[in-house]
C-alpha cells in the first residue's frame, strides 16, 4: 500500500557501508542456512548449535530444510564449507508502507466489480479452497472476515492478529463477507489463514517470511490452502533455478511451496519500473499483479477519482506507480485494480488505500474462485499452480479479446510501451470458438502471398499451407489477440497452386479452424532496366552526337525477344544505329533494335548517332521508350 503516491512494500538488503566494513565484519548478522534435501533438520541443527554455540531463530522443515541464526564471520565460513549445507543466504529486511486515508464519501469496492466478481446486485460464492494471507496478520475479530489464526513469525507466542492494517485490507479484498454490511470481497466468506511475517511498523525479514511460507507448506494439504497472497517485495533476482544458483533462500522456499500445490499471487511493486529486479515478483513460479486504475467498476474511462492517488491516474489506465514486466516476466503477469481500493481495516472498520498490494488480493481471490466455489468445480479445478496461473492469465486475455472495450490504457490491446498484462477476469467465460469470416489471399506474387481473415473476437493468428490439402507447413503463431488478421507466406514457388487454412484461438483457449482455400502464385518475370548516355558533353549546335543505350536484365527470369525502340525527333537526322547483339533498323521516325534473349544479369547495348545538339536521352521530345513487364523504370518490350 502507499502514502500519497502509493509506495509498495519494499525489501531492503541490510548491508554495511564501505566506510564501516571492517567494524561490521566482526558483528554477527542473521543468515538462513539451507541444507541439502536428505539432511535431518533437527539432528543437524542440534549438532551445529552444540558445536558452534548457535541459537537458531527458526527451523524450516517444509518449504526449506534449514534454519535461521546469527552467525559470525568465522561461523559463516565454516558452515559454508560443510558438505551437508547447500548454501547460506543473508537475511534481508522487508517492509510495507503506510496507507492513504479514504476521502469522504467513497466506500464501494469498484475493483471487485471491475474484474467480474460482483455487480451492484450480486456477488460470488465463497471459494471451495482456503487462502493464506502472508502479511502483517489479519484482524481475527473483524465481523466482515472469515479469518482464523495461522502462525505468527514475529512473536511466536501470540496469534497472527494484525497490528498494522495492511494484511486486514488485503484480506477484505480477497474475501470480505456477503453479509449485508461493509464491503464484499472477490470470493466472499472464503476462509483466510492469517500468517504474520511483518510487525506493526510493516517490517520483517526473509527469515520471518520463510517461516510463514514454511507454515503454509506444512499445512497446505490438511487445511486445503491452495492460494497464498504476498503483497510485499524488494530487491533481488530470479536465477531461473529456484535460488540454487544465487543462494536465494526465499526463492527456494516459494518453489518448494509451489511444488506442494500452493499458487502464490504477489504484488509487482510500486516503483514505476521493470520488476525484473524485484522479488518475489520476478520469480517465474508466482503470478505477479500490476495495478490499473478503475473508479466506477466499469470500462469506458468515465469514472472519477475518489482518493488522492487517483488524481494522478485517469480511469481505466495503468497506474503511474505500478511496476511492469519485460522478457520472461511477461509470462506470469496480470493486472488488477489497485487505486482507491476500499476494504476492511482493523477494529471492524474500513479504509481506502492504493498500491499493487491492493491489486494482488483481487487476483488471489480470482485464483481461489478459479479452483471452485459453492461446491462447483472452477476452471482451475485439478490444476497445478503453473496451470492455474496460465488459466487465470488466459481468462484475462480471453475477456479482453471478447470485449476489447473492457481493457485499459496499458494492457496489450492498448499498449503504452511497457507490459502490464491483461485485466484479470472472474466472470463467465465464452464457450464457443471465434467465428472466422472473409478469408482471402492478397498481394500474390511469384514468391509470396498474404492471407487475411477476420474473427468476431480477439484471437491469435496462424496459417497452415502446402501444395496439397494435407498442408505440411505452418507459420509461427502470432500471439497477438486481434480481430483483423494478416499473415504473409514467403518462399513460395512460381505458378504453383497452394492450399491453405487459417486458425485462430481466443484467450479462453477455444480454437477455430477455417476451411481449405487455394491461391496460385504468379509467373516469375524479368526485370529490365534501360540506361543511357550521350557524347560529347558539352556540345555545340551542329555537332554529331552518339547515344549509348544499355538494357540490363536484373532477373529473376530470362527475357526473350528484347527490343529497344528509339523515337527520333523530327528536327534530327538519323545517321546509324548498331547493337551489341541482334540488329537495328530505321522505320519512319523510330529506330527499332531487336536484341533477342537476355539472361539474368545480361546486358545489350545500342549506339545511335545523329547531329542535333539539343536531343538528350530523357528529353521530353524523342529518346528511347521503356517500361519492362514488371513496370520498373524505362524499358523495352519483349
Amino acid at each position: 500500500m502507499r502514502r500519497g503516491a502509493a509506495i509498495a512494500a519494499t525489501v531492503i538488503l541490510a548491508i554495511s557501508s564501505l566506510a564501516s566494513s571492517v567494524q561490521a565484519a566482526t558483528i554477527p548478522a542473521r543468515y538462513i542456512v539451507v541444507y541439502r534435501d536428505a539432511i535431518d533438520v533437527d539432528r543437524k541443527t542440534d549438532q551445529l548449535d552444540s558445536v558452534f554455540g548457535l541459537v537458531d531463530d527458526f527451523r524450516y522443515r517444509h518449504a526449506l530444510r534449514g534454519f535461521a541464526a546469527r552467525l559470525s564471520v568465522d561461523q559463516l565460513a565454516r558452515l559454508r564449507a560443510d558438505p551437508d549445507i547447500a548454501f547460506v543466504s543473508l537475511d534481508r529486511t522487508l517492509k510495507i508502507s503506510d496507507q492513504v486515508p479514504l476521502l469522504p464519501g467513497d466506500s464501494a469496492p469498484t475493483g471487485v466489480r471491475r474484474i467480474g466478481a460482483a455487480t451492484n446486485t450480486t456477488a460470488s460464492r465463497a471459494s471451495d479452497v482456503n487462502v493464506a494471507v502472508v502479511d502483517s496478520g489479519i484482524d481475527l475479530r473483524h465481523p466482515d472476515l472469515n479469518a482464523v489464526n495461522g502462525t505468527n513469525c514475529i512473536r511466536s507466542n501470540r496469534t497472527a492478529q494484525d497490528d498494522n492494517g495492511h494484511g486486514t485490507h488485503v484480506a477484505g479484498t480477497i474475501a470480505a463477507k456477503n453479509n449485508g454490511a461493509g464491503v464484499v470481497g472477490v470470493a466472499p466468506g472464503t476462509r483466510l489463514y492469517a500468517v504474520k511475517v511483518v510487525d506493526a511498523q510493516g517490517s520483517g525479514t526473509d527469515a520471518q517470511v520463510i517461516c510463514g511460507i514454511d507454515w503454509v507448506t506444512a499445512h497446505a494439504t490438511s487445511l486445503n490452502i491452495k492460494v497464498a497472497n504476498m503483497s510485499l517485495g524488494g530487491p533481488g533476482a530470479d536465477d531461473a533455478n529456484c535460488g540454487a544458483t544465487n543462494s536465494d533462500a526465499l526463492h527456494a522456499a516459494i518453489c518448494r511451496s509451489v511444488a506442494a500445490g500452493v499458487t502464490y499471487v504477489v504484488a509487482a511493486g510500486n516503483s514505476s519500473e521493470d520488476f525484473t529486479n524485484t522479488v518475489p515478483a520476478t520469480y517465474g513460479e508466482v503470478l505477479t499483479v500490476t495495478a490499473m486504475a478503475d473508479y466506477d467498476g466499469l470500462p469506458g474511462g468515465q469514472g472519477s477519482a475518489s482518493c488522492f492517488d487517483g488524481l494522478l491516474d485517469g480511469d481505466d489506465s495503468a497506474s503511474y506507480f505500478s511496476n511492469f514486466a519485460s522478457g520472461t516476466d511477461v509470462a506470469h503477469t496480470v493486472a488488477a485494480p489497485g487505486v482507491c481500493i476500499t476494504s476492511t481495516w482493523p477494529g471492524g472498520g474500513y479504509q481506502t488505500i492504493s498500491g499493487t498490494s491492493m491489486s494482488s488480493p483481487h487476483v488471489a481471490g480470482a485464483v481461489a474462485l478459479c479452483f471452485g466455489a459453492g461446491g462447483v468445480p472452477g476452471r482451475c479445478a485439478g490444476m497445478t499452480p503453473a496451470q492455474a496461473i496460465a488459466r487465470v492469465r488466459g481468462d484475462a486475455a480471453g475477456h479482453a479479446g471478447e470485449d476489447p472495450s473492457n481493457g485499459f490504457d496499458g494492457d496489450p490491446s492498448h499498449p503504452v510501451g511497457v507490459y502490464y498484462g491483461y485485466l484479470a477476469w472472474t466472470g463467465a467465460a465464452r464457450t464457443t470458438p471465434p467465428v472466422i469470416t472473409n478469408v482471402r489471399a492478397s498481394a500474390v506474387s511469384n514468391v509470396s502471398a498474404t492471407i487475411e481473415w477476420n474473427t468476431d473476437e480477439g484471437a491469435d493468428s496462424q496459417v497452415e499451407y502446402g501444395t496439397t490439402a494435407a498442408y505440411g507447413s505452418s507459420t509461427p503463431l502470432d500471439p497477438a489477440f486481434v480481430m483483423g488478421h494478416a499473415i504473409t507466406l514467403g518462399g513460395l514457388r512460381q505458378t504453383t497452386t497452394y492450399h491453405y487454412r487459417v486458425k485462430s484461438r481466443d484467450g479462453w483457449g477455444k480454437l477455430a479452424v477455417g476451411s481449405d482455400a487455394t491461391f496460385t502464385t504468379k509467373a516469375t518475370l524479368p526485370d529490365l532496366v534501360l540506361r543511357g548516355s550521350v557524347a560529347p558533353e558539352p556540345v555545340t549546335a551542329g555537332d554529331p552526337l552518339t547515344y549509348t543505350l544499355a538494357l540490363q536484365n536484373r532477373g529473376p527470369a530470362a527475357a526473350s525477344a528484347a527490343t529497344v525502340t528509339l523515337s527520333v525527333p523530327s528536327a534530327a537526322t538519323f545517321v546509324s544505329a548498331s547493337a551489341s547483339q541482334g540488329s537495328c533498323a530505321a522505320s519512319g521516325t523510330n529506330v527499332v533494335c531487336s536484341l533477342g534473349g537476355l539472361g539474368v544479369g545480361a546486358a545489350g547495348q545500342v549506339l545511335a548517332d545523329h547531329p542535333l545538339a539539343y536531343w538528350r536521352l530523357g528529353d521530353p521530345v524523342g529518346s528511347g521508350s521503356a517500361a519492362d513487364a514488371s513496370g520498373n523504370g524505362n524499358a523495352a518490350s519483349y
